[in-house]
Order: C-alpha cells, then sequence, then structure tokens
C-alpha cells in the first residue's frame, strides 16, 4: 500500500481507540493508560509517550499486515507513522543522529532546510499548509499562554530547541515559517579549538596564560561565528573554586556539565527581568560574571557597573562586525536604555574590558576563525585605544601577532597572577618576533 495510505488507517485505527476510552495495560490490569493523555503528550515531545505510541503503531501494522515504502528520511516504519501523523513530519530528521550536529533548521513555507558543513540545504521532504498549521498547533502545546492567533511565538521543545513562528500577518501568503535553533556548545579546550582551525596550535600557550590573567574578555561576531563556543572554552580555565554567576538569554551554555564541581549560579534573565536583578548581581560576592549575550544596553549597562566596581574574569559576547567600535556601539545601547552622553559612556566601556576577539565563519567552508584580537582601553589623553595584536590573513590563512601590551593591561596582569602574565607577554613577543606570521 502508499504510504499516505498506511498513515491514514493507523490514525484511523487509533481514532477509534481513542473514542473507545482508557484501556487496562498487561495481564495484571495495571494503571488504566488515558488514549487522550498519551496522544497528547507524545505530541508534545515526552519521550515515554513517544516511545509508547511507536510501540502501539508498529502493533496496529503488525495487526493489520500494514507495509509501505517509507520515506528516506524516517529511520523505521513506526517512526515515519508516528512523525507523519502526531510528531515533526519531515522536521524529525533533523533531531536525528545524522544532524546532532546541526545548530538550525527552518521550514519556509512547504520548504524544508537544514544548516549542513556551515550552509543551509534545502531538504527533499516538504510539509503542506495543512500539516504545518497541526506541527504550529504541537508546539505550542507546550506554552498554554501562547494564543494561537499571535502572529509570532517563540516557544522552547523538551530539548532546549528554541523555536520561533512567523505567521499571519508577518509572513508572505503561504511562506509562514518556523526556525528552530539549538545551542550546541561543545567540550572543547584550546587545543581542540586548534585542530579545528579556530586558532592557530602555536597560540595555544598564549591564551591559555591570557585566561589565567583574569583580564575582562569580550568574544563578538556574526550570528553562528563561534563566540559562545569559545567563550564556553575560555571558561573551562577558569578556577573550577572560584564563585561565578552566569546570566542568559536563553539557556545556551551547559556549565553544570561543562564545569560540574564548580559553585556557579546560572540565571536567565533579559530585558526588564534583567534590569529588576542587576543591583542584586552588583551586590553579589560572586568572584566573576559571565553574560553570555548581552543583547541591550540593559546587558551592557550591567556588564560596565560590574566591572567598575573592580570585577575580574569577566566574560561577554557580542553581535558586530566591527570590533574596532565595540566600545561606541556598547555605548549607544546603554545611552538609548539609560540616557547619559555618549563620549562618557564609551570611556567607561573602555575602562571595563581588557581584550575584545572577533570571531568570523568563512564563507566558503563554513569554517570558524578568530579573526582579531585588540587591546582595550583608554588613552592618555582621553578617548578610546584599541591596540590590535592579532590579525587573520585569510589569503594566507595565517595569523600575524603584535607585541603591544599596555601598561594598564601590565599592572593588572602582574597583580592577578604575575607568573601567568610573564609567560603571557613572553609568548606574544615570541608569536610576533617569528615572522609575525603563524
Amino acid at each position: 500500500m502508499k504510504f499516505t495510505e498506511m498513515c491514514e488507517r493507523v490514525s484511523a485505527k487509533m481514532l477509534s481507540e481513542l473514542n473507545a476510552g482508557p484501556q487496562p495495560q498487561g495481564s495484571e490490569a495495571g494503571p488504566a493508560l488515558d488514549p487522550i493523555e498519551l496522544q497528547k503528550r507524545s505530541i508534545m515531545g515526552y519521550e515515554p509517550e513517544v516511545a509508547l505510541m511507536k510501540k502501539r503503531i508498529a502493533e496496529i501494522m503488525a495487526q493489520e499486515d500494514m507495509a509501505a515504502e517509507i520515506p528516506p528520511w524516517y529511520s523505521s516504519p513506526d517512526d515515519a507513522v508516528f512523525h507523519e501523523n502526531w510528531g515533526l513530519a519531515g522536521m524529525s530528521e533533523w533531531f536525528g543522529p545524522k544532524y546532532a550536529d546541526s545548530s538550525s533548521a527552518k521550514i519556509i513555507g512547504e520548504r524544508v532546510y537544514f544548516l549542513d558543513n556551515g550552509a543551509m540545504k534545502l531538504m527533499p521532504q516538504r510539509i503542506p499548509d495543512e500539516r504545518r498549521e497541526q506541527l504550529v498547533r504541537a508546539l505550542l502545546l507546550r506554552s498554554p499562554d501562547e494564543r494561537l492567533d499571535r502572529d509570532r511565538h517563540e516557544v522552547y521543545m523538551s530539548d532546549g530547541t528554541r523555536v520561533t513562528i512567523f505567521r499571519g500577518g508577518l509572513a508572505k501568503k503561504g511562506l509562514d515559517s518556523i526556525v528552530f535553533r539549538r545551542y550546541i556548545i561543545p567540550n572543547l579546550s584550546f587545543g581542540g579549538q586548534a585542530e579545528r582551525g579556530t586558532i592557530p596550535d602555536c597560540a595555544v600557550p598564549l591564551f591559555e596564560h591570557m585566561a589565567a590573567c583574569g583580564f575582562n574578555v569580550v568574544f563578538c561576531g556574526s550570528v553562528r561565528s563561534a563566540k559562545t563556543t569559545f567563550l564556553s572554552t575560555w571558561q573551562r580555565y577558569e578556577d573550577p573554586a572560584l564563585e561565578g554567576v552566569m546570566v542568559e538569554t536563553d539557556p545556551e551554555i551547559p556549565l553544570h556539565r561543562l564545569m560540574p564541581d564548580s559553585p556557579i549560579i546560572q540565571l536567565i534573565a533579559d530585558g526588564d527581568s534583567l534590569a529588576n536583578i542587576s543591583k542584586s548581581l552588583m551586590r553579589s560576592d560572586a568572584d566573576y560574571f559571565i553574560l553570555a549575550e548581552a543583547r541591550d544596553g540593559v546587558a551592557l549597562d550591567t556588564a560596565v557597573r560590574l566591572a567598575r566596581k573592580g570585577t575580574r574574569r569577566m566574560k561577554m559576547t557580542f553581535h558586530t562586525r566591527d570590533p574596532k567600535a565595540f566600545a561606541r556601539d556598547a555605548a549607544v545601547e546603554i545611552v538609548r536604555a539609560k540616557g547619559g552622553d555618549i563620549g562618557e559612556t564609551m570611556l567607561m566601556v573602555a575602562g571595563s574590558f581588557d581584550y575584545v576577539f572577533h570571531f568570523s565563519s568563512m564563507r566558503k567552508d563554513g569554517r570558524k576563525k578568530l579573526t582579531a584580537i585588540y587591546e582595550m582601553s583608554v588613552a592618555d589623553g582621553g578617548g578610546v585605544c584599541m591596540r590590535e595584536i592579532c590579525r587573520y590573513n585569510m589569503n594566507a590563512d595565517a595569523w600575524r601577532w603584535t607585541h603591544n601590551i599596555g601598561q594598564d593591561k601590565r599592572d593588572a596582569g602582574m597583580e592577578e597572577d604575575a607568573d601567568a602574565f610573564t609567560a603571557f607577554d613572553l609568548c606574544l613577543k615570541s608569536l610576533h618576533d617569528k615572522g609575525r606570521l603563524s
């Protein structure tokens, strides 16, 4: 029989069981199983109920002697029928092992795209209008406050995947869109980053000593440029005994798994919620803070205030194309949210952070690269000083290093860890002396 016919027959059989009400389980009767609750929870993606649904689907197909050729993006007949009727339809492949390292997928109209090797790939499966509407309803089941008549929704799946839905007046007719985004944060060392080609192997000791110096650092770049992955790598070198607080807008970095024994408080806050806790953060006795993604002026203002209190070892990510303009861009956001003078705010930003790292995703092959490092400080005569200490040469696929460390960084590094700063200083000088390319 055709696959669609098999799906319809199984669905009809399940509907009849639904109408029959709860059925006893096993020979000993056991607890009654409510088919309505079973289907609802399986549609919501709860693994035990999904497994029970697939088991029942397989039993029905065996009892009815059903067989059909299933689409190649499904793993088995029961998996195919479940997802086609109640689950994620053609999107289910993205949640399988083949695309476990893919961080993004999209449905635009009936077309399906998976991020593969750094580029969005059009997949063969299609999800028609009626099934797509059913998928939206299933995704919204976990968030009862999300009304169906809204044009935009943002919900989270059971595995932490963020789903953003654009429909109604926000989307062109027939081109409603569903964006799936999950955070894949590999537990990498600096050596692992070098193996991926993100940084040069010869610079691994430099970053190890630099992290030990306790500098306040910003990792910036565009979306999917590996800045968050590098932040989590940098965090691996933090003293596990120190008390930390991490604030995220989304549950992105699993520090409880990366550093399970460290006393790190992990908070989810953004906008108004961050503004409400910012005073508490500044009164905290934490040794360091992580702002996993500073999206707005409230987050940036909080970071600057914490740094100006003398907090060291601060880490933050920020979206920008131009790392040299970080102080200005941050100041604009802060003034927009909190008021003040942009010039004075730029100087406060520049005095709060020590180094700005910039990352990019290469267009040709999707590889992530550290493209620049700037030392940031306030110049003696006023103004923001940005010293370039690293620059990636795309044509040569190599990095140029400049031994240029300001006195304020020398003083801060020596005060925090004299041995680590001395080693960092010598490493940077060695890279500079070796032809300036590595």
